[in-house]
């Protein structure tokens, strides 16, 4: 049996820029954290010959064309991989729908297991690459590099997205005070309801490549907060980025209007009341989580459990996509 894992992540700045309609002609940055919840995958040689796949839910075919996900189907396809005979199972600490990348955390995953069936070595940047080919290239999914690069690298990353599909990856040069800090105080609360992100980047995708000004000047703003955000983390104020995280969900609201809604607005001038100094929805937007910087944790946590949200503790998974059991 293998078995691989995956971290999900949650973005710090420059959100948005890694689409190929912004990046291919603007260059895009951003930085993401991986983060200790996971996407699991197992793979087992079965004694039939039917392909068995468990997931949300379950398929049990003949053939590679019969296999009705597409993430699971065009991995194996894309590897030239035969699954007669195999079982392939997924498992995550967070539901699909919740922002933070598990889409990206599960092709990676899955393509980590497949390379190991097949005893096949990948890099971590190829693997990053394989995951954006299936989901952008072959799915035509209204996606971003961000999840598969961050997932396959774990850490604290930036990431530059050149034209020509070109990323460039490096560690967020970061005191090791200030990662602590982050884990402390860098708190994310569930909403109580997930969402599909693709209307969303539909909309941001096709005002994109229609040069839409109001959607450039958008990214440009959010590019140049995500690059203020990495000098604040690296010169150590946290604070600072957490105020700079407010200006960015100022600017992201404007984006589109599913972005947010009346109980997300409550929720998040709630917590500005009780201790926080900025935040954002993590993700594309329209649920799943919030995400707040504070020097009161106790105020803040007290706050917003009491209106319902559940608070999600994490650390930092410095190690991205790996191989677990082989």
């Amino acid at each position: 049996m293998i078995i691989t894992r995956s971290p999900l992540r949650i973005s710090l700045g420059g959100g948005g820029t890694d689409l190929p309609s912004y990046s291919e002609e603007h260059e895009g940055f951003l930085i993401a954290g991986a983060i200790d919840k996971y996407v699991y995958i197992t793979v087992n040689r079965r004694f039939v010959p039917r392909i068995l796949l468990k997931y949300s839910q379950l398929e049990e075919v003949d053939s590679l064309e019969e296999i009705s996900h597409p993430l699971i189907r065009e991995s194996l396809r894309l590897r030239g991989c035969d699954p007669t005979g195999l079982e392939i199972t997924s498992m995550a600490d967070i539901p699909a729908g919740t922002g933070l990348g598990s889409s990206g955390s599960f092709t990676t995953a899955l393509l980590r297991a497949i390379h190991a069936h097949q005893r096949s070595p990948v890099s971590t940047h190829e693997l990053a690459e394989e995951a954006c080919r299936i989901e952008i290239e072959i799915l035509r999914e209204p996606v971003g590099k961000q999840d598969q690069y961050i997932a396959a690298y774990g850490g604290l990353t930036c990431f530059r997205f050149l034209p020509g599909g070109r990323v460039e990856a490096w560690p967020l040069r970061i005191s090791p005070e200030t990662v602590y800090d982050l884990e402390d105080h860098l708190l994310l609360f569930f909403t109580g309801y997930t969402r599909l992100a693709g209307s969303i980047l539909n909309d941001q995708d096709s005002r994109m490549k229609q040069r839409d000004p109001e959607m450039s000047a958008n990214l440009h703003f959010v590019k140049q907060l995500g690059l203020q955000m990495k000098e604040a983390l690296e010169s150590g104020q946290p604070r600072v980025f957490g105020e700079l995280m407010h200006v960015h969900w100022e600017n992201k609201k404007r984006r589109s209007q599913g972005m947010s809604n009346e109980r997300i607005n409550a929720w998040y001038d709630l917590a500005m009341a009780n201790g926080a100094v900025g935040g954002k929805l993590i993700g594309a937007g329209g649920g799943g989580f919030l995400m707040f910087y504070t020097e009161d944790r106790a105020r803040l946590t007290r706050a917003l459990t009491a209106a319902g949200l559940v608070e999600m503790r994490y650390r930092f998974d410095f190690e991205g996509t790996k191989v677990l059991v082989q």
